[in-house]
């Protein structure tokens, strides 16, 4: 794989739905709780999948988890998880619909424990600012790092599922909580 493609970094292929998600979203820091919420869901989703075949669900996951509202997603029922094992906007896979709704209560929980989840996660940083890597090749990005080693391991002790330290890499650099474009991309943050 190319590390760099078009100026973006080499995983978006040239495709042009990871290109518009790599330039407008991967790697910008989100607040928004909501926002938070929806990538915690999409990436623990993810778990065994390529990133690409969420992204082009995710409408479909919009549709069927009230927006990504976290209050609403909590208060799904078994007939709900029944309803979208029949839906075909999303992965039908009942452990991870399961893991979304009780992951929902989680979320929740650790909002009102915090103030939010953003001050939850990046409580987990050092001075509590995002990190911004300076990597030149793809190869050089790791697929865990400590903080989310951490992570991962303090939300499974409160019982979340789906949300190992790979998949906590993944939503990590999705939110912005780890910058790593790379240093030859397009959309390198300049310090």
């Amino acid at each position: 794989m190319q590390d760099i493609i078009n100026g973006r970094c080499g995983w978006t292929g040239g495709d042009a739905l990871y290109a518009r998600y790599h330039d407008e979203e991967w790697g910008k820091l989100v607040r928004d709780e909501r926002v938070l919420f929806e990538f915690l869901l999409l990436e623990s989703a993810q778990a065994g999948l390529s990133w690409i075949t969420i992204l082009r669900k995710r409408d479909g996951y919009r549709q069927a988890f009230y927006d990504f509202d976290a209050a609403k997603v909590a208060n799904m029922t078994e007939d709900d998880v029944a309803r979208l094992m029949n839906f075909d906007g999303i992965v039908k896979n009942r452990r991870k619909i399961e893991a979304a709704i009780g992951n929902a209560g989680l979320f929740l929980a650790i909002q009102k424990e915090y103030g939010s989840f953003y001050n939850y996660i990046r409580g987990f940083f050092p001075g509590e600012v995002p990190v911004v890597h300076h990597f030149k090749h793809l190869s050089d990005i790791p697929a865990t790092s400590p903080e989310s080693d951490a992570i991962s391991k303090d939300m499974k002790r409160r019982g979340f599922k789906f949300f190992g330290s790979t998949i906590c890499y993944a939503f990590l650099q999705a939110t912005g909580f780890v910058d790593d474009h790379l240093e030859d991309c397009l959309c390198r943050r300049r310090i």
